[in-house]
């Protein structure tokens, strides 16, 4: 099997946890020299280490994606380390989900989330941009959502900041045709992951699942339950119904994992029986 990802130099945020730890670990197996970038100083050592032990070369770069100058900086850092940066998977994110009648205790999470799902996206195209272009070629991965398809209550602000990302991906694309690759991730729920930890109210869930919310609810609890149904949780059945975060990190490395003439512009993953709306 040809492999693309041999050498490449890949900058990957929120690498300390999550999506970007998994693509981290599965780029740095297919040869991949990884830069790690995390405000968690702690997880992104345990990322870089245990690559390192399997044999990897992994680069830790403590960096707030919210800070314009620590992105240009972890750029520099990739540059001096290896001359290139191939690919940047702009992967952190928060999603705060509430209503608008729970401003008051959202507002803060909301600002958070615009500052790092939409600024930390553009910091990171920024640090990578006048470097690419100089290397006459470049591949940008955004991590997106299907929120960002379509407004629906209960989303408003993390929604936009998806929206944002698309936004952003399709214009980078648009401006950089022949030199710069633009793909953009959609996955759909991964409750495997962290990201649900920073939901501000649980309910707001209803506007994604409109009137699956009860039965996604309860299959949600057999799922997480003692005894799992093997219909539910089994990834070779037509009705598997939760995505595991390794499903979602594969199709990332697979969108990396294409000639440098093919770019996989969209890319929505989704479990074949989840129940979300948009």
């Amino acid at each position: 099997m040809t492999n693309h990802i041999q050498d490449k130099v890949i900058v990957i945020t929120g690498a300390a946890s999550g999506f970007g730890r998994l693509v981290a670990h599965k780029t740095a197996a297919r040869g991949a020299r990884v830069v790690a970038a995390d405000i968690d100083a702690a997880g992104l050592r345990e990322t870089t280490d245990a690559i390192r032990e399997d044999g990897g070369d992994a680069l830790a770069v403590a960096a707030d994606v919210t800070d314009r100058g620590q992105m240009q900086a972890l750029a520099a850092a990739a540059m001096e380390r290896h001359g290139a940066v191939d690919v940047i998977v702009n992967n952190a994110g928060v999603m705060p989900l509430a209503f608008y009648a729970d401003h008051a205790e959202a507002a803060a999470a909301w600002d958070r989330c615009i500052d790092i799902n939409l600024k930390g996206v553009l910091n990171g195209i920024m640090a990578v941009h006048d470097i690419m272009l100089a290397q006459g070629r470049g591949h940008v991965v955004n991590l997106s959502s299907i929120y960002g398809n379509h407004p629906v209550a209960g989303a408003a602000v993390y929604g936009a900041t998806k929206a944002a990302v698309n936004f952003l991906s399709e214009a980078l694309r648009q401006e950089s045709q022949g030199r710069i690759k633009v793909t953009t991730i959609k996955p759909t729920g991964v409750p495997g992951t962290a990201l649900g930890e920073g939901v501000i109210n649980p309910a707001a869930l209803v506007g994604i699942l409109g009137a699956n919310h009860g039965a996604f609810m309860e299959k949600m609890g057999e799922v997480f339950g003692e005894d799992p149904p093997a219909d539910l949780t089994t990834v070779d059945d037509i009705r598997y119904f939760s995505l595991d975060p390794e499903l979602l990190a594969d199709q990332i490395v697979y969108a990396i994992d294409q000639p440098w003439g093919v770019s996989i512009a969209e890319l929505t993953v989704r479990a074949s029986g989840d129940p979300y709306l948009i």
